[in-house]
């Protein structure tokens, strides 16, 4: 099984002004991601507009990450919908396509309680071989995962990890303790782009920040810092990037998604590596005095 660990940002996906994907800036951004060290890519997450993809979007986006990777980092495919036959299917797909691993949410629309998530997570391990990461973002799926559940998930082999995205530090803390009592089944991973050195600080075996997309070079050297016992340095890098993030709260035209991966877009686009800023539909973009603050913000935080 492949080692997932360090930085595995979930890669933000271009579209051209049209709506149609964007091949050539998505790859720009994939071979800077490469570049600048990090140890794998996440795509089709919430930043990957997974949730939003047509099956024919889906096809280009992760045929076009796997052949850019070429082995050189392993690819992590989000596997995100409503309920357990139609992720399967996506499961399916992302085998086919040569994928490392699979991350999933758990079931939504149709909420039957915890008994159901985890008889979800067990189906989607038995219908494959790849690692499978629970995605935790409460916030999307309107679920929870408790710590105790993803530990007895990992301990029986039906999880490798955890992506964490519930916003819920001491709910991490805690998964952190259990999964050590328990011999680290899960490599547990923060999609929390602030407070990644206190996840670090936690037992956390790596980051998956979306800001990751605008700036790979601070969180790759967050990452060496940590690894070789540098807390100076991987409290400074984190306390750069908490200012950069503020990109993604300069939004007043449009709140959630729409501002916070609309900020990644723009910044990508100031950056040179986006040709647009264009969102699936209905997000519209952010507004002209919106983009100037985010170039104020790239600037002053010298990643411009």
């Amino acid at each position: 099984m492949t080692d997932f660990h360090g930085v595995i940002p979930p890669v933000v996906i271009a579209r051209h002004d049209d709506g149609s994907f964007d091949e050539e800036s998505t790859t720009k951004n994939l071979t800077r991601l490469i570049d600048a060290g990090v140890n794998g890519l996440f795509i089709l997450g919430s930043s990957g507009e997974g949730a939003f993809v047509t099956d024919a979007e889906r096809d280009q986006v992760v045929k076009n990450a796997i052949s850019v990777a070429a082995g050189r980092v392993p690819v992590l495919v989000g596997c995100i919908d409503t309920q357990t036959s139609r992720v399967i299917e996506h499961i399916k797909h992302a085998e086919a396509c040569g994928a490392d691993g699979i991350v999933a949410t758990a079931p939504f629309y149709a909420l039957g309680g915890l008994a159901q998530v985890e008889r979800h997570f067990r189906c989607l391990a038995q219908a494959t071989t790849l690692p499978i990461f629970a995605y935790d973002i409460p916030v999307c799926v309107h679920v929870k995962l408790p710590p105790e559940l993803l530990v007895r998930l990992g301990r029986d082999g039906v999880l490798a990890g955890v992506k964490d995205s519930s916003g819920d530090d001491v709910s991490f803390r805690f998964l952190s303790l259990l999964n050590e009592e328990a011999g680290h089944p899960l490599k547990l991973f923060t999609g929390h782009e602030v407070v990644v050195d206190g996840a670090y600080l936690s037992g956390a075996d790596g980051s998956v920040p979306g800001l990751g997309n605008i700036d790979p070079w601070g969180y790759v050297r967050q990452w060496k810092a940590f690894t070789e016992g540098d807390w100076e340095t991987v409290k400074k890098e984190q306390d750069r990037l908490a200012r950069l993030m503020r990109i993604t709260s300069v939004a007043h035209s449009v709140t959630g998604f729409g501002a916070g991966v609309g900020a990644f877009k723009q910044a990508l686009k100031l950056q040179g590596i986006f040709a647009s800023a264009r969102m699936p539909e209905p997000v519209p973009q952010l507004v002209d005095d919106e983009v100037t603050s985010i170039r104020a913000i790239l600037d002053a935080e010298g990643v411009l």
